[in-house]
Protein backbone atom coordinates (compact mmCIF):
# COMPACT_ATOMS: atom_id res chain seq x y z
CA UNK A 1 0.00 0.00 0.00
CA UNK A 2 1.43 3.71 -0.76
CA UNK A 3 2.48 5.47 2.18
CA UNK A 4 0.27 8.85 2.25
CA UNK A 5 1.95 12.38 3.27
CA UNK A 6 -0.57 14.11 4.44
CA UNK A 7 0.24 17.82 5.38
CA UNK A 8 -1.16 21.21 6.09
CA UNK A 9 0.15 24.76 6.41
CA UNK A 10 1.27 24.26 10.05
CA UNK A 11 4.31 22.02 8.79
CA UNK A 12 5.74 24.85 6.81
CA UNK A 13 9.27 25.71 7.96
CA UNK A 14 9.32 29.28 8.14
CA UNK A 15 12.67 30.04 9.93
CA UNK A 16 15.23 28.42 7.44
CA UNK A 17 18.49 29.82 7.22
CA UNK A 18 21.59 29.62 5.10
CA UNK A 19 24.84 29.03 7.32
CA UNK A 20 27.28 31.68 6.93
CA UNK A 21 30.18 28.87 7.28
CA UNK A 22 30.00 27.91 11.08
CA UNK A 23 26.05 26.80 11.63
CA UNK A 24 25.14 23.33 11.92
CA UNK A 25 23.03 21.28 9.25
CA UNK A 26 19.57 21.94 10.06
CA UNK A 27 17.25 19.33 11.69
CA UNK A 28 15.31 17.73 9.09
CA UNK A 29 11.75 18.14 8.75
CA UNK A 30 9.16 15.22 8.28
CA UNK A 31 9.07 15.97 4.74
CA UNK A 32 12.95 15.72 4.38
CA UNK A 33 13.03 12.44 6.48
CA UNK A 34 10.05 10.80 4.40
CA UNK A 35 11.63 11.51 1.30
CA UNK A 36 15.40 10.77 2.23
CA UNK A 37 14.59 7.33 3.75
CA UNK A 38 12.15 6.53 0.60
CA UNK A 39 14.72 7.39 -1.92
CA UNK A 40 17.61 5.60 -0.18
CA UNK A 41 15.51 2.32 0.44
CA UNK A 42 14.85 2.31 -3.58
CA UNK A 43 18.76 2.98 -4.16
CA UNK A 44 19.86 0.43 -1.85
CA UNK A 45 17.09 -1.87 -3.74
CA UNK A 46 18.65 -1.33 -6.71
CA UNK A 47 15.90 0.23 -8.68
CA UNK A 48 17.59 3.19 -10.45
CA UNK A 49 19.63 3.11 -13.50
CA UNK A 50 22.71 3.45 -11.73
CA UNK A 51 23.96 3.56 -8.06
CA UNK A 52 24.76 7.43 -6.89
CA UNK A 53 27.62 7.95 -4.78
CA UNK A 54 28.61 11.40 -3.67
CA UNK A 55 29.69 13.19 -6.88
CA UNK A 56 32.87 14.88 -7.68
CA UNK A 57 31.95 18.49 -7.34
CA UNK A 58 33.73 21.86 -7.47
CA UNK A 59 32.81 25.81 -7.33
CA UNK A 60 34.24 27.55 -10.48
CA UNK A 61 36.12 30.55 -9.86
CA UNK A 62 34.47 33.35 -11.38
CA UNK A 63 31.83 35.78 -10.09
CA UNK A 64 28.86 33.15 -10.64
CA UNK A 65 30.21 30.73 -8.20
CA UNK A 66 28.90 28.03 -10.47
CA UNK A 67 28.51 24.62 -8.85
CA UNK A 68 30.25 22.14 -11.31
CA UNK A 69 29.62 18.62 -10.50
CA UNK A 70 30.95 15.02 -12.66
CA UNK A 71 27.80 12.68 -13.13
CA UNK A 72 28.74 10.44 -16.74
CA UNK A 73 26.46 8.09 -15.86
CA UNK A 74 23.27 10.07 -16.42
CA UNK A 75 24.75 11.23 -19.33
CA UNK A 76 25.10 7.44 -20.35
CA UNK A 77 22.71 5.79 -18.59
CA UNK A 78 19.22 7.97 -18.72
CA UNK A 79 16.17 6.92 -20.70
CA UNK A 80 15.81 8.13 -24.04
CA UNK A 81 13.81 11.36 -24.30
CA UNK A 82 10.70 11.59 -25.86
CA UNK A 83 11.03 13.16 -29.33
CA UNK A 84 9.38 16.68 -28.95
CA UNK A 85 8.09 18.71 -31.46
CA UNK A 86 5.68 21.19 -30.14
CA UNK A 87 5.70 23.64 -26.80
CA UNK A 88 1.66 22.26 -27.10
CA UNK A 89 2.17 18.74 -28.09
CA UNK A 90 -0.42 16.50 -26.94
CA UNK A 91 -0.10 13.53 -24.04
CA UNK A 92 0.68 10.53 -26.38
CA UNK A 93 -0.40 7.38 -24.12
CA UNK A 94 1.64 4.85 -26.61
CA UNK A 95 4.93 7.01 -25.33
CA UNK A 96 6.82 6.47 -21.95
CA UNK A 97 4.99 8.13 -19.28
CA UNK A 98 4.21 8.00 -15.65
CA UNK A 99 1.58 5.54 -15.61
CA UNK A 100 3.79 3.52 -16.58
CA UNK A 101 7.08 2.95 -14.28
CA UNK A 102 7.45 0.20 -11.97
CA UNK A 103 4.82 1.06 -8.72
CA UNK A 104 8.19 0.43 -6.48
CA UNK A 105 9.54 3.93 -7.82
CA UNK A 106 6.70 5.44 -6.22
CA UNK A 107 8.03 6.59 -2.72
CA UNK A 108 4.48 8.71 -1.48
CA UNK A 109 1.44 10.02 -2.26
CA UNK A 110 0.97 14.20 -1.05
CA UNK A 111 -2.71 15.62 0.14
CA UNK A 112 -2.96 18.55 1.64
CA UNK A 113 -5.20 19.14 4.49
CA UNK A 114 -7.90 22.31 3.79
CA UNK A 115 -8.54 24.84 5.98
CA UNK A 116 -11.71 26.44 7.13
CA UNK A 117 -13.88 23.63 5.60
CA UNK A 118 -16.98 22.70 7.73
CA UNK A 119 -15.93 19.14 8.15
CA UNK A 120 -12.23 19.60 10.00
CA UNK A 121 -9.36 17.42 8.83
CA UNK A 122 -11.55 17.25 5.23
CA UNK A 123 -9.10 16.18 2.80
CA UNK A 124 -8.24 18.36 -0.28
CA UNK A 125 -9.38 15.59 -3.15
CA UNK A 126 -9.12 17.99 -5.72
CA UNK A 127 -5.61 16.43 -7.02
CA UNK A 128 -3.58 13.80 -6.03
CA UNK A 129 0.16 14.22 -5.81
CA UNK A 130 2.49 11.42 -6.77
CA UNK A 131 6.24 11.63 -5.61
CA UNK A 132 8.54 8.92 -7.23
CA UNK A 133 12.35 8.44 -7.31
CA UNK A 134 14.12 9.81 -10.77
CA UNK A 135 15.70 6.32 -11.35
CA UNK A 136 18.48 8.85 -13.37
CA UNK A 137 19.62 11.17 -10.57
CA UNK A 138 20.93 14.28 -10.98
CA UNK A 139 21.66 14.55 -7.12
CA UNK A 140 20.96 12.93 -3.74
CA UNK A 141 17.12 12.79 -3.10
CA UNK A 142 16.29 13.23 -6.72
CA UNK A 143 12.44 12.90 -7.39
CA UNK A 144 9.44 13.71 -9.23
CA UNK A 145 6.63 15.15 -8.58
CA UNK A 146 3.63 13.95 -10.49
CA UNK A 147 -0.19 15.54 -10.80
CA UNK A 148 -2.53 13.28 -10.74
CA UNK A 149 -0.85 10.67 -12.92
CA UNK A 150 -3.73 9.08 -14.15
CA UNK A 151 -5.54 12.31 -15.89
CA UNK A 152 -2.57 11.81 -18.69
CA UNK A 153 -1.91 15.70 -18.09
CA UNK A 154 0.54 16.91 -21.14
CA UNK A 155 3.98 18.64 -19.55
CA UNK A 156 2.32 22.24 -19.35
CA UNK A 157 2.30 23.87 -15.73
CA UNK A 158 -0.94 24.35 -13.90
CA UNK A 159 -1.77 26.43 -10.92
CA UNK A 160 -1.92 23.53 -8.84
CA UNK A 161 1.44 21.82 -9.69
CA UNK A 162 3.10 24.79 -9.08
CA UNK A 163 1.43 25.51 -5.69
CA UNK A 164 2.90 22.10 -5.02
CA UNK A 165 6.23 22.93 -6.03
CA UNK A 166 6.38 26.33 -3.56
CA UNK A 167 4.52 24.02 -1.31
CA UNK A 168 7.12 21.35 -1.10
CA UNK A 169 10.15 23.59 -0.61
CA UNK A 170 8.20 25.18 2.37
CA UNK A 171 8.04 21.93 3.83
CA UNK A 172 11.78 20.99 3.72
CA UNK A 173 13.66 22.70 5.96
CA UNK A 174 16.57 22.23 4.25
CA UNK A 175 17.88 24.91 1.97
CA UNK A 176 19.39 22.66 0.02
CA UNK A 177 16.18 21.40 -1.36
CA UNK A 178 15.16 22.72 -4.88
CA UNK A 179 12.20 21.92 -6.91
CA UNK A 180 12.53 22.53 -11.17
CA UNK A 181 10.22 22.46 -14.36
CA UNK A 182 11.60 21.95 -17.70
CA UNK A 183 8.67 22.97 -20.58
CA UNK A 184 8.52 21.10 -23.78
CA UNK A 185 11.36 22.42 -25.85
CA UNK A 186 13.44 23.29 -23.38
CA UNK A 187 15.00 19.59 -22.54
CA UNK A 188 11.62 17.77 -21.14
CA UNK A 189 12.01 14.43 -21.56
CA UNK A 190 8.40 13.29 -20.86
CA UNK A 191 5.23 14.68 -21.91
CA UNK A 192 3.53 13.75 -18.59
CA UNK A 193 3.45 16.79 -15.93
CA UNK A 194 6.06 16.38 -13.62
CA UNK A 195 8.70 18.54 -11.62
CA UNK A 196 11.45 17.76 -10.38
CA UNK A 197 12.75 17.82 -6.97
CA UNK A 198 16.54 17.53 -5.37
CA UNK A 199 19.18 18.31 -2.70
CA UNK A 200 22.29 20.21 -3.51
CA UNK A 201 24.05 21.18 -0.66
CA UNK A 202 25.95 24.60 -1.79
CA UNK A 203 24.57 27.87 -2.00
CA UNK A 204 23.88 29.54 -5.74
CA UNK A 205 23.51 32.74 -6.68
CA UNK A 206 19.94 32.83 -7.39
CA UNK A 207 19.24 32.55 -3.76
CA UNK A 208 19.75 36.23 -3.61
CA UNK A 209 20.69 37.92 -6.80
CA UNK A 210 19.26 41.49 -6.84
CA UNK A 211 16.14 41.85 -8.76
CA UNK A 212 14.34 44.61 -10.75
CA UNK A 213 10.40 45.20 -9.69
CA UNK A 214 8.29 45.10 -12.57
CA UNK A 215 4.26 44.52 -11.40
CA UNK A 216 4.20 45.16 -7.99
CA UNK A 217 0.34 43.92 -7.53
CA UNK A 218 1.56 40.60 -8.93
CA UNK A 219 5.12 40.45 -7.39
CA UNK A 220 7.21 39.93 -10.51
CA UNK A 221 10.93 40.93 -11.14
CA UNK A 222 13.44 41.13 -13.37
CA UNK A 223 16.84 39.39 -12.51
CA UNK A 224 19.14 41.75 -12.77
CA UNK A 225 21.97 39.21 -13.47
CA UNK A 226 22.94 36.65 -16.43
CA UNK A 227 20.97 34.77 -17.25
CA UNK A 228 18.14 36.50 -18.46
CA UNK A 229 14.97 35.78 -16.72
CA UNK A 230 12.10 36.82 -14.24
CA UNK A 231 11.45 36.22 -10.51
CA UNK A 232 8.56 35.98 -7.72
CA UNK A 233 8.93 35.96 -4.26
CA UNK A 234 6.31 34.47 -1.65
CA UNK A 235 6.36 33.04 1.66
CA UNK A 236 3.69 30.34 3.58
CA UNK A 237 0.88 32.66 3.54
CA UNK A 238 0.60 33.83 0.05
CA UNK A 239 1.24 30.95 -2.37
CA UNK A 240 -1.73 30.18 -4.03
CA UNK A 241 -1.98 34.17 -5.09
CA UNK A 242 1.55 33.76 -6.51
CA UNK A 243 1.32 30.20 -8.05
CA UNK A 244 -1.82 31.91 -10.06
CA UNK A 245 0.57 34.96 -10.90
CA UNK A 246 3.51 32.71 -12.15
CA UNK A 247 0.74 30.71 -13.71
CA UNK A 248 -0.56 33.86 -16.08
CA UNK A 249 3.10 34.35 -17.12
CA UNK A 250 3.59 30.58 -18.26
CA UNK A 251 0.32 30.69 -19.51
CA UNK A 252 1.07 33.29 -21.62
CA UNK A 253 4.94 31.71 -22.82
CA UNK A 254 2.95 28.35 -23.72
CA UNK A 255 0.46 30.45 -26.03
CA UNK A 256 3.31 32.56 -27.26
CA UNK A 257 5.49 29.28 -28.26
CA UNK A 258 8.02 29.59 -26.07
CA UNK A 259 9.65 27.42 -24.11
CA UNK A 260 10.73 28.08 -20.48
CA UNK A 261 12.24 27.04 -17.30
CA UNK A 262 11.34 27.44 -13.86
CA UNK A 263 13.79 27.21 -10.76
CA UNK A 264 12.22 27.37 -7.45
CA UNK A 265 14.61 27.46 -3.85
CA UNK A 266 14.70 28.84 -0.83
CA UNK A 267 16.07 32.33 -1.04
CA UNK A 268 16.14 35.87 0.38
CA UNK A 269 13.47 38.45 0.08
CA UNK A 270 13.72 40.38 -3.37
CA UNK A 271 15.74 43.76 -3.22
CA UNK A 272 17.50 45.68 -6.26
CA UNK A 273 20.55 45.80 -4.04
CA UNK A 274 23.42 43.55 -2.38
CA UNK A 275 21.87 42.88 0.64
CA UNK A 276 23.42 42.55 4.29
CA UNK A 277 24.64 39.36 6.23
CA UNK A 278 21.08 38.99 7.71
CA UNK A 279 18.93 39.61 4.77
CA UNK A 280 21.21 37.69 2.56
CA UNK A 281 21.49 34.51 4.83
CA UNK A 282 17.33 34.97 5.67
CA UNK A 283 15.48 32.20 4.17
CA UNK A 284 12.06 32.40 4.91
CA UNK A 285 10.01 32.46 1.77
CA UNK A 286 10.96 31.22 -1.92
CA UNK A 287 12.36 32.58 -5.05
CA UNK A 288 11.09 30.95 -8.44
CA UNK A 289 13.15 32.17 -10.95
CA UNK A 290 11.37 31.66 -14.82
CA UNK A 291 13.70 31.75 -17.55
CA UNK A 292 12.23 32.17 -21.37
CA UNK A 293 14.42 30.51 -23.49
CA UNK A 294 15.00 29.51 -27.67
CA UNK A 295 13.21 26.52 -28.06
CA UNK A 296 14.95 23.30 -28.64
CA UNK A 297 13.36 20.22 -30.48
CA UNK A 298 15.20 16.39 -31.75
CA UNK A 299 18.42 15.42 -30.65
CA UNK A 300 20.79 18.78 -29.58
CA UNK A 301 22.53 17.52 -26.62
CA UNK A 302 25.59 19.64 -25.85
CA UNK A 303 28.88 17.13 -25.38
CA UNK A 304 29.44 19.24 -21.43
CA UNK A 305 26.00 19.22 -20.24
CA UNK A 306 22.49 20.31 -21.78
CA UNK A 307 21.05 23.99 -20.78
CA UNK A 308 17.86 23.40 -18.41
CA UNK A 309 16.21 24.17 -14.98
CA UNK A 310 20.08 23.34 -12.94
CA UNK A 311 21.91 24.71 -14.79
CA UNK A 312 20.50 28.27 -15.63
CA UNK A 313 20.35 28.26 -12.06
CA UNK A 314 24.27 27.76 -11.88
CA UNK A 315 24.22 23.75 -10.76
CA UNK A 316 26.15 22.33 -13.86
CA UNK A 317 26.10 18.22 -13.99
CA UNK A 318 29.01 17.38 -16.84
CA UNK A 319 28.65 14.84 -18.80
CA UNK A 320 32.76 14.13 -18.82
CA UNK A 321 35.53 14.19 -17.04
CA UNK A 322 37.38 16.51 -19.00
CA UNK A 323 34.77 19.16 -19.74
CA UNK A 324 33.94 18.98 -15.99
CA UNK A 325 37.93 19.75 -15.37
CA UNK A 326 38.73 22.13 -17.97
CA UNK A 327 35.85 24.16 -18.18
CA UNK A 328 35.97 27.92 -17.11
CA UNK A 329 32.93 30.24 -16.36
CA UNK A 330 33.22 31.98 -19.67
CA UNK A 331 32.57 28.72 -21.30
CA UNK A 332 29.93 27.85 -19.18
CA UNK A 333 28.39 31.56 -20.06
CA UNK A 334 28.64 30.67 -24.04
CA UNK A 335 27.21 27.41 -23.77
CA UNK A 336 24.62 28.95 -21.73
CA UNK A 337 24.02 32.26 -23.98
CA UNK A 338 23.25 29.99 -26.70
CA UNK A 339 19.87 28.86 -25.19
CA UNK A 340 19.06 32.20 -23.86
CA UNK A 341 16.29 34.71 -26.24
CA UNK A 342 18.16 37.58 -28.18
CA UNK A 343 18.64 40.73 -25.98
CA UNK A 344 15.98 42.65 -28.03
CA UNK A 345 13.77 39.73 -28.57
CA UNK A 346 13.81 38.89 -24.01
CA UNK A 347 13.06 42.81 -23.92
CA UNK A 348 10.19 42.50 -25.88
CA UNK A 349 8.74 39.78 -24.42
CA UNK A 350 9.29 41.75 -20.79
CA UNK A 351 7.08 44.55 -22.36
CA UNK A 352 4.44 41.88 -23.31
CA UNK A 353 4.63 39.99 -19.93
CA UNK A 354 4.54 43.57 -17.80
CA UNK A 355 1.39 44.91 -19.63
CA UNK A 356 -0.17 41.32 -19.27
CA UNK A 357 -0.23 40.86 -15.54
CA UNK A 358 -1.14 44.59 -15.33
CA UNK A 359 -4.27 44.44 -17.20
CA UNK A 360 -5.43 41.06 -15.27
Amino acid sequence: MTLQFVYNGQDFVTEAQRSSGNGLAPEPSNFDLTIQAGWSDRMNRGLFRYHLDDLQTRIMPGPHGYVAQLNIQRGLQRRKPEEILSIKQEFNANQFNFNKIDPEEVIFEMTKVVEGRKEKGQLHERWRVVVLVNVSPLEFGHCLFVQEPSCCLPQVLTSFSIQVGIESVLLSSDPGFRVGFNSLGAFASVNHLHLHGYYLNHELQIESVPVKLLVPEKGFYRLLDFPAGFLFYTESECVVKVARAICQVTDFLVESNTAHNLFLTRGSPPSDQIQDEKDHCSRKGVRIAVWPRTSCFGAKDESAFNVALCELAGHLPFKNKKDYELSTEKDVKDVIERYLLPEAEFHTLEQHLTRHLTDL
